[in-house]
C-alpha cells in the first residue's frame, strides 16, 4: 500500500526456495532492492545461494520503525522466520508481481 504522505520503509524476507535460504531486508524503494536480488546484481549470499523471490514483507511509516523490526526479525531463529512466512504465504509464492500491483504498476 502506498503511504498517504512521505516515505514507505519495507521490511522483507527474500528466498531461494519454498523454507530455503532466507534473507531479512530493509529498504525505501523495495522495487529497486528486489530487482536487485532478483537480477543477481551484487556479489554475496543472496547471488551466491540465488535469493531472489520475495516472500514476505511489510510496509513501516517511519524508519525507525522499519530499523527495529529489522533488527528484530534478523535475529529470530529461523523457524520463527518460516512460520511469519508461511502464515502470510503458505505457498512461498514470489510476492514481487503483487508488490507491483500495490504500487500501481502492471507486471
Amino acid at each position: 500500500m502506498k503511504p498517504l504522505f512521505g516515505k514507505s520503509f519495507h521490511v522483507y524476507m527474500m528466498a531461494s526456495k519454498p523454507r530455503g535460504v532466507i534473507y531479512v531486508g530493509l529498504s525505501s524503494n523495495l522495487i529497486k532492492r528486489a530487482t536487485e536480488h532478483r537480477e543477481h546484481l551484487f556479489d554475496g549470499s543472496t547471488k551466491r545461494y540465488w535469493v531472489d523471490r520475495l516472500v514476505y514483507f511489510e510496509a513501516h511509516g517511519s524508519a525507525d520503525s522499519a530499523q527495529r523490526r529489522e533488527y528484530l526479525l534478523k535475529r529470530w531463529q529461523r523457524d520463527w522466520k518460516i512460520e511469519l512466512i508461511e502464515a502470510a504465504n503458505p505457498t512461498w509464492a514470489d510476492l514481487f508481481p503483487e508488490f507491483l500491483r500495490s504500487q500501481g504498476l502492471e507486471t
